[in-house]
């Protein structure tokens, strides 16, 4: 598979999990039942699975397997582990709504941030 393949590939997991995360997190500002449904739960770990393993994938032929680490891949994974965090907070371990509420809006905030990190490939893509 092209590395152009394995790159869209992955812009499609990142959509699905966007869109997946602001679902539910607009279910449970609202108390949805929905947010309780078995598919609801599993599906957003099937997703991101495929998420990392494509861009794992990405790195691997564009970075890794030439011996190269830049500096904005680092900053993806450190900024995944805070997103996993925070996406945490808000659908389950905030203990008030407004910390949800709170963690939320910061989650989505991050994964903007995630996005243009890896569409610039800078660690500051919003400057220049």
């Amino acid at each position: 598979m092209s590395i152009t393949a394995i790159i869209h590939l992955h812009g499609l997991f990142v959509i699905l999990s966007l869109i997946g995360f602001v679902t539910r997190g607009y279910w449970m500002l609202r108390d949805c039942p929905a947010l309780h449904a078995r598919w609801v739960k599993i599906a957003p770990h099937v997703i991101d699975t495929l998420l990392l393993v494509t861009a794992l994938w990405a790195a691997w032929v564009m970075f890794w397997s030439n011996g190269a680490h830049p500096t904005f891949l680092t900053v993806k994974i450190v900024g995944l582990i805070a997103y996993i965090v925070l996406g945490t907070l808000a659908l389950k371990r905030g203990r008030t709504k407004a910390i949800r509420a709170g963690a939320f809006v910061a989650a989505i905030a991050l994964f903007v941030y995630l996005m243009a990190v890896g569409k610039t490939m800078q660690v500051i893509p919003f400057v220049g």
